[in-house]
């Protein structure tokens, strides 16, 4: 597989959704939960670069490979609290709107376990995820080219 366009092809518009993403990153949402909506967003969307990126970034926040692994089924498993699951509720009903409404009952659900600006980030968070999936899918992005930051860099990123 072969990249069909550097993302660096127009600078301005990387910044801009890098911008977005950095704003994600500092909204709040805990880092292990952001990947998991991450992870499903792009399993739905079939963007395996972002499955590869994100699935190798939950670990380093300390995600198992169990819950990883069950991610697609996660409404089956004991594995999630009700707080992720309604993250991934909405997520799913975000990422597939067109056919999967957000409806009144999932905004409910999710409101009992977080604050309006908590859900506004949460929407952030998938719509940005979206967006990257769409664009690393149509510029052919190649899997496995992801190197996490590695131990050190995090500390050195949270000082």
């Amino acid at each position: 597989m072969q990249a069909r366009l550097d993302l660096n092809a127009n600078p301005a518009a990387y910044r801009a959704m890098l911008q977005l993403e950095q704003y994600v990153q500092g909204s709040g949402i805990n880092p292990t939960l952001l990947e998991l909506i991450k992870i499903r967003a792009s399993q739905i969307n079939g963007c395996a670069f972002c499955i590869d990126m994100h699935t190798k970034d939950a670990r380093l926040h300390g995600e198992t490979e169990q819950r990883i692994y069950a991610l697609n089924g996660w409404r089956e498993t004991p594995f999630f609290t009700p707080e992720e699951r309604a993250a991934l509720a909405l997520t799913e009903a975000v990422t597939l709107i067109a056919t999967n409404p957000v409806s009144d009952a999932l905004y409910k659900e999710v409101s009992q376990h977080f604050s309006p600006e908590q859900i506004a980030n949460l929407l952030m968070a998938i719509v940005t995820i979206n967006g990257w999936n769409r664009i690393a899918i149509a510029a052919r992005t190649v899997p496995g080219t992801y190197e996490p930051p590695t131990p050190d860099q995090l500390k050195a990123l949270a000082v």
